[in-house]
């Protein structure tokens, strides 16, 4: 993996202002945290991920769905 300079970001500064890790993915693509001066984290547009397979895609969208609208679920269960 190539990395960067601007992708890099403190964990500090990714804790404190998390919106300027945003910002970089939105620039850059992605941004990489850094733990103790070394690359630890990677985050990346969501649009942009890659999947392994089609069940871990919607794996993912029927998690969020389900947190989403879970009231609305728990009464239908009823």
């Amino acid at each position: 993996m190539n990395i960067n300079v601007n992708n890099l970001i403190s964990i500090t500064d990714a804790n404190q202002n998390f919106s300027k890790v945003t910002k970089k993915v939105e620039e850059n693509g992605k941004a990489i945290i850094l733990k103790n001066n070394k690359p630890k984290y990677v985050v990346s547009c969501f649009d942009e991920a890659k999947f392994t397979d089609e069940n871990q895609l919607l794996c993912i969208v029927a998690k969020l769905i389900l947190t989403e609208h879970i009231n609305a679920f728990k009464e239908l269960a009823k």
